[in-house]
């Protein structure tokens, strides 16, 4: 076995594409793709990259495998180990056990359903994408389809996300605070607060969080695991 490296092996990325959504910040963004399937988000290509030939048949699938750079996680050096924060912030994993922002190459992959593709006049050719757990303006470097016969692994392990993933919250969202927010956008928002956007290591019941979505900051409290809304204002 060859364990060498290839001095030559330097391979340069440009971003084909970027997403525009209702997250300007990674807090409430969901931990993982297809978690809150209302939430839906535009592919926005590069002038580069406008081609409509080069979409040409992805109607016929109907969900997408995005690969995306962690925009905002870019940092000098790396860890062979991290710190979920789903496993409260204390106990350390490896790197490629995990998928952390923090590696070697700031790349993430995530599954989105095709909601429809859009002809644009400022933009070109756009797909309409839903379930997506990026932040708006997060980078696309390749668009691949979902293969159900080989992508999907019904009998697959998931490790510590196994123990971790049912903690949602109860939410107490008051009606005339709900309907400050646009009707196509309530039930998401109830959505994205269930799953409890905090930072696993905190749970401090008289700190109010605020989360900026689509125009608005919702601001909450949680305690215990009832997660109650007690503002949302519109940004200016």
């Amino acid at each position: 076995m060859n364990c060498g490296t290839n001095e030559s092996g330097v391979v340069q990325m440009k971003p084909i594409a970027k997403i525009s959504c209702d997250f300007p910040d990674k807090f409430g963004i969901p931990r993982q793709s297809g978690l809150v399937p209302e939430l839906e988000a535009t592919i926005i290509f590069e002038p580069e990259y406008r081609d409509p030939n080069s979409l040409r048949g992805i109607e016929e699938w109907s969900h997408l495998w995005l690969v995306w750079q962690f925009s905002k996680n870019l940092r000098d050096g790396w860890s062979p180990t991290v710190r979920p924060p789903r496993l409260g912030g204390n106990r350390r994993v490896g790197v490629f056990a995990t998928r952390s922002p923090f590696r070697p190459n700031p790349i993430g992959l995530s599954c989105v359903k095709l909601v429809r593709v859009d002809d644009t006049e400022a933009c070109g050719r756009v797909l309409i994408v839903s379930g997506a757990d990026l932040m708006d303006g997060t980078p696309i470097y390749d668009i691949k389809p979902y293969l159900r016969y080989t992508d999907s692994h019904p009998d697959a392990t998931g490790g510590f996300a196994d123990e971790v993933f049912d903690r949602s919250l109860d939410v107490c969202f008051p009606p005339e605070l709900l309907a400050k927010l646009p009707e196509n956008r309530q039930n998401a928002v109830v959505e994205i607060l269930a799953m409890d956007p905090r930072p696993a290591v905190q749970d401090d019941p008289e700190r109010i969080y605020g989360m900026r979505f689509a125009g608005y900051e919702i601001k909450f409290t949680v305690d215990g695991r009832c997660l109650r809304v007690v503002g949302v204002d519109k940004e200016i």
